[in-house]
């Protein structure tokens, strides 16, 4: 077996705000097995920033990937603990190999065109007008449930945004999530969350940074919102830790994004334990590129969890990979009479 990396940049259509600053593009990088004549190929997503894989050494893991890999998937998965998104590649490129279509990993009424995927519609940080903006083209394009980024205006402004969609639209006609990506100081969040809860919010994501796990308990017991675990679970590799931290905050939710916590098996443990606490979850991508978000969203139908999940960032980009993914009316659908560029995998080779 012979295995490669190549890396990728993607470009946003428009640069896009999130607490953490203003992005305009995004690397990515994408494993590539080759064996009997059969290629296959997984996306290592690694988010500079956010991911606990952004380290100095993340390329020289990954030629190291390449070089051990006929040691095998499971051993190499196993050794691959402080890679989160290479764990995940890793899994996709041999479930690409292994599988007689290589983007097709997960065969089930989903890739038949048979049935979709419920999905948020998300909003990116920016000034009023613009988020306004970005509200009205998704509800005409026939969204239910709206994901807000907050925390990167002030805070009187996104209440006042907030207000104007409540009052033209009701809970009923719009499910609304809002994600403060940690930017509430703990001193404050609960004060923000009683003023938020007013305009009767799904959840709101991550209010404080990760790491305040007294303070993020307390708010978890004590806010008026549901409260759902972001990015506190990057970095919280064994299933003891991760059980303890569930066990301990209490959340109302968890969002699982494959490639920030070791892919499906990652995942998997994450669900696993939430199911047994009662805490419920959904499945977010994390700005792949189509064929990250392709892979997340094959599995995603897989777990049979009927709450709008985060994968509608395909179209995010002005140079992503044409696929079958479609997002329309407020779901995403993976088309069988649009396919993927027949030589890919050898174009992303060279």
């Amino acid at each position: 077996m012979k295995a490669t990396f190549k890396i990728y940049t993607l470009d946003f259509r428009r640069p896009s705000g999130t607490s953490r600053g203003v992005l305009t593009q995004k690397e990515t990088w994408f494993l590539i097995l080759e064996h009997e004549g059969h290629r296959g190929i997984g996306e290592c997503g690694m988010f500079k920033g956010l991911s606990m894989d952004d380290v100095p050494e993340y390329e020289a893991t990954l030629q190291w990937v390449c070089d051990s890999i006929e040691k095998g998937k499971t051993y190499l998965w196993n050794a691959l603990r402080a890679f989160p998104s290479i764990q995940f590649g890793l899994e996709q490129a041999f479930l690409s190999l292994e599988a007689e279509d290589p983007y097709e990993l997960f065969p089930s009424e989903f890739t038949n065109n048979e049935a979709p995927i419920p999905i948020n519609g998300l909003i990116w940080m920016g000034d009023k007008g613009y988020m306004l903006e970005q509200i009205h083209q998704k509800l005409e394009a026939g969204f239910r449930c709206l994901k807000m980024k907050i925390g990167a205006i002030d805070f009187k402004s996104e209440i006042a945004l907030l207000d104007a969609i409540r009052n033209e639209y009701g809970p009923k006609r719009i499910e609304l999530r809002v994600d403060a990506n940690g930017a509430f100081k703990p001193s404050e969040a609960l004060k923000k969350l009683t003023e938020l809860s007013v305009f009767k919010l799904h959840s709101i994501e991550q209010p404080i940074r990760q790491g305040n796990v007294g303070e993020m308990k307390s708010l978890c017991e004590k806010s008026p919102i549901p409260i759902a675990l972001d990015e506190e679970l990057i970095g919280v590799i064994d299933t003891v830790d991760k059980e303890a931290l569930l066990e301990n905050i209490r959340p109302q939710y968890i969002i699982l994004k494959p490639t920030l916590v070791g892919g499906y098996k990652g995942s998997e443990e994450w669900i696993e334990i939430a199911d047994r606490l009662k805490i419920d979850w959904w499945i977010t991508s994390a700005l792949e590129s189509n064929i990250g978000l392709n892979a997340i969203a094959q599995w995603s139908y897989t777990l049979n969890n009927t709450m709008p999940q985060g994968l509608g960032t395909g179209g995010l980009y002005t140079n992503n990979f044409e696929c079958p993914l479609q997002v329309k009316n407020g779901y995403i659908y993976s088309r069988n009479d649009t396919g993927w560029p027949p030589d890919l995998i050898e174009r992303l080779c060279l």
